[in-house]
C-alpha cells in the first residue's frame, strides 16, 4: 500500500500539530514499515524533522508561498495521482480537494473542534476558514481518526456524522518525556544562568507546574487564585508556556496579591529544559476549561509526576488513574485538591504509578497498529 500525508506541521511547526504529524509519522515507520510512506508538504523549516528520509518527501515545483498554500489545498492531488498513493491521509484537521475524483481513499484526523463550542476565542477569520476546511474534510473521508472521546463526540455532535465513520487514536508524547533527565538539567541544582549564579529560573523551593500557552482557556488564572488559598508550604508555583494578553491579568493578581517570589510565569522555556521540568515537579496542574486531549498530561505522566486536572473536556482520558479532577470554576475544589496532593506523599506515589501505567496505552507501536488497521479496513 502506499500511503501519502499531508506533512506540513511535521515539517514546520514545533508544537501541538507538529509533534502529532511527527509521532505518526515515526511511529508507523517504526512499528509498520511494511506499506511506502510519503510526506507532502508546501515547505520544510531546516532541523526540524531531519530523521524522514529525503525521498520520500514530496514538495511543490515553486517555492512562492501562495502557490505553496495553492498546491497543498489543490494541486496536491495530481501529485498523488502520479506517485501512485492509494490512500492520504490528513494529518491536521483538513483534506486537499479533487481525492475522491481520482480515486483515493482518505483519512482525516480531528484533534478538536474548541473553535465551535468557545468561538469567542478565534478571530472570525480564523474560524470562517476552520468551519469550511474541517467540515468538509469530515464529509469527504473515508475515515475520521478523533484524537478523543471528546472529540469523537463533537463531531457527531456539530457535524452530525455517524459514530461509525469515527475511530478514536490516542497519541503518546515526544519519547525524550520517558527517559530521565541527566542530573546537570534537573532543577534546583542545574538551571543556572547568570553570572552571579542564581537559579536560571528562579525556581528554589518545591514546586507545582503548568505547561500550556498562557491563555484564557488554560484557566492559569484560576490555578495561581487556587494557590494562594491553598496556603502550600515552602511551595512555588511554576507557569510554562507562550505569552499572550491573558498573561497581563495573570501578572495584575501576582502583583496585587505579593506573590512574586512564589508565582514564575516563564515563556520561552527551550524545550530541552521541558523534561527536567516536569520530573522535578512535586504535582502537575492542569485545569484548563477545554482540551481535544492533552499531551501534557501525558508528559507529566510519564514524568512520574501526579496530576490535578479538570472535568468538561478529555482530561481524564489522556490522565487516568494518574490523576486527580475538578471543576474547573471551582477554586475551592481546586485549593482543596493542590493542597491533599502536595501534603499526601503516599498519595503522590500512588498516583504515579497509576499514571505510568495508564500511558502505556498510548505507546509508539499501539498506535500505529491501530492506525494500519484503519487503513487495511478502508475497500480499495
Amino acid at each position: 500500500m502506499r500511503i501519502g500525508f499531508d506533512a506540513k506541521r511535521a515539517f514546520n511547526n514545533r508544537t501541538g500539530l507538529g509533534n502529532y504529524s511527527r509521532f505518526v509519522l515515526n511511529a508507523l515507520r517504526n512499528y509498520a514499515p511494511e506499506p511506502t510512506y510519503w510526506a507532502y508538504t508546501p515547505k520544510i523549516k531546516t532541523g526540524l524533522f531531519n530523521e524522514f528520509p529525503a525521498d520520500a518527501i514530496r514538495l511543490p515545483s515553486s517555492k512562492n508561498k501562495l502557490y505553496g498554500a495553492w498546491w497543498r489545498s489543490y494541486g496536491i492531488t495530481n501529485q498523488l495521482s502520479k506517485d501512485g498513493i492509494q490512500l492520504f491521509h490528513g494529518l491536521s484537521n483538513e483534506l486537499p480537494t479533487g481525492l475522491q475524483k481520482a480515486g483515493i481513499k482518505s483519512v482525516v484526523t480531528i484533534h478538536d473542534l474548541i473553535f465551535l463550542r468557545y468561538p469567542e476565542l478565534y478571530p472570525a477569520i480564523d474560524r470562517f476558514f476552520y468551519r469550511q476546511k474541517f467540515r468538509k474534510a469530515c464529509e469527504q473521508a473515508d475515515v475520521i481518526v478523533a484524537v478523543s472521546e471528546q472529540t469523537k463526540r463533537d463531531i457527531m455532535e456539530f457535524y452530525g456524522i455517524s459514530s461509525e465513520k469515527i475511530q478514536v487514536v490516542y497519541q503518546d508524547c515526544h519519547e525524550v518525556f520517558q527517559r530521565k533527565a541527566s542530573p546537570q538539567r534537573r532543577p534546583p541544582l542545574p538551571l543556572y544562568g547568570s553570572e552571579r549564579g542564581s537559579f536560571k529560573y528562579g525556581i528554589t523551593k518545591p514546586y507545582v507546574l503548568c505547561v500550556g500557552t498562557i491563555e484564557a482557556r488554560k484557566n492559569q488564572l484560576r490555578l495561581v487564585q487556587a494557590f494562594l488559598a491553598a496556603q502550600l508550604a515552602d511551595a512555588q508555583l511554576v507557569l510554562v508556556g507562550g505569552k499572550t494578553k491573558f498573561q497581563q491579568e495573570i501578572e495584575s493578581f501576582v502583583a496585587k496579591n505579593q506573590l512574586e517570589t512564589k508565582v514564575r510565569i516563564l515563556n520561552n522555556v527551550p524545550f530541552a529544559d521541558l523534561p527536567a521540568l516536569y520530573q522535578s515537579a512535586r504535582l502537575f496542574a492542569y485545569p484548563s476549561f477545554f482540551e481535544g486531549f492533552g499531551i501534557p498530561i501525558v508528559e507529566a505522566l510519564h514524568s512520574g509526576v501526579p496530576v490535578i486536572a479538570a472535568t468538561g473536556s478529555c482530561l481524564e482520558e489522556a490522565g487516568g488513574d494518574g490523576g486527580l479532577y475538578v471543576n474547573p470554576k471551582d477554586t475551592d475544589e481546586l485549593a482543596q485538591k493542590l493542597q491533599l496532593l502536595w501534603q499526601d506523599e503516599a498519595l503522590r506515589q500512588r498516583l504515579s504509578a497509576k499514571g505510568q501505567t495508564h500511558v502505556k496505552q498510548f505507546a509508539a507501536e499501539n498506535i500505529a497498529k491501530k492506525l494500519v488497521t484503519i487503513y487495511e479496513s478502508i475497500p480499495f
